[in-house]
């Protein structure tokens, strides 16, 4: 393990903010998160676990001790005929995690292929794509809690999964660093091709002849069609959540905008594109000094060059209002703000 004072970390959040920590613990295994336990390290009102840095706005330094989780490992644990169950540190990068199962032609993964970041910030966020989310794929996962010392097992239902939610963004914020999960995969892949994008893909073909390979080779298509590259354009993926809105409020909105896209989630509950509501607002495309919106999709902020995570948040409020006044509708967001 390697401790490092003032510590930048402009290398590691992908809007590539000039920040740095007033300390940084570069963690290798479990063991050192014991170590820093018993040092008093973790002893602090302060401390932040940093995967990738791919879904967080610095909007200044960071005063306290941060995690930098580099434990890496995978192993299937168990299967029988019909699934595996496949444990994972939380170091791994999600991506080559997605690219390990489908090689392997376990299902449950792809349709989140390309998904920026590390595993053990999968839980937190209930990361997803296209359909799929993390909760329905999760059986259970490992932590270390802060306060005791002590590494203790999570079961998936009392995680409290939501959209981009979890007990770890919410009640237990803080509380755990997540060093594995453990994934149940399926021998026999079950296709799910309900997001229209991806049914339109799909659209003709023989449902029995494509692959999971199929599907994230195509959605990685979609996505790199839609999302800037973060090494060449700063960003940390959607700034904000899809909002979702009762049938009520959605029947209201169809009367004066027809064309509104939507994808239903239950009998009262309807999911409406942000990127749709931010670009009828104007903001697609649209810069002011060094921040952005991505010229593929009004979702994506970006920093052009040496903007500051203020200017970045100030940028995305004023987004917000937008939105607000002209649909009702209260954009949340998706990265965590610090």
């Amino acid at each position: 393990m390697i401790v490092k004072q003032n510590f930048e970390l402009t290398n590691n959040n992908t809007f590539g903010l000039v920040v740095n920590a007033k300390e940084a613990a570069i963690i290798t295994s479990c063991d050192d998160l014991t170590e820093l336990y018993n040092n008093g390290k973790l002893n602090k009102t302060n401390i932040l676990t940093l995967s990738g840095g791919s879904n967080i706005l610095f909007t200044k330094d960071y005063n306290g001790l941060v995690v930098l989780n580099n434990i890496y490992g995978k192993r299937i644990i168990e299967e029988d005929d019909k699934h595996v169950f496949l444990e994972v540190s939380s170091g791994e990068i999600w991506s080559d995690i997605v690219d390990f199962a489908v090689s392997n032609n376990w299902g449950g993964l792809e349709n989140m292929i390309d998904i920026p970041g590390k595993v053990g910030a999968a839980p937190v966020q209930n990361i997803g794509a296209y359909g799929t989310e993390l909760k329905d794929v999760m059986a259970s996962l490992e932590a270390f809690e802060i306060s005791t010392g002590q590494f203790v097992v999570i079961k998936n239902k009392d995680c409290n999964f939501g959209y981009r939610s979890s007990i770890f963004k919410t009640t237990h914020k803080n509380k755990y660093i997540i060093t594995k999960i453990i994934l149940r995969l399926h021998k026999k892949p079950i296709l799910n091709l309900s997001y229209k994008p991806l049914a339109d893909a799909f659209a003709g073909k023989d449902r029995a002849t494509i692959t999971i390979g199929d599907v994230s080779n195509k959605i990685s298509e979609i996505r790199a069609s839609k999302i800037p590259d973060p090494v060449c354009f700063h960003n940390a993926g959607s700034f904000f959540k899809n909002p979702i809105v009762s049938m009520s409020k959605f029947n209201e909105l169809t009367n004066q905008f027809p064309k509104i896209p939507f994808f239903k989630i239950s009998n009262n509950e309807v999911k409406i594109p942000a990127g749709w509501l931010i670009e009828q607002c104007g903001w697609k495309g649209k810069r002011i000094g060094d921040v952005g919106t991505s010229e593929k999709q009004a979702l994506i902020l970006i920093n052009y060059g040496t903007a500051t995570g203020k200017q970045i948040l100030d940028f995305a409020t004023n987004i917000q209002h937008s939105v607000a006044n002209k649909f009702g509708i209260n954009l949340d967001l998706e990265v965590n703000v610090l």
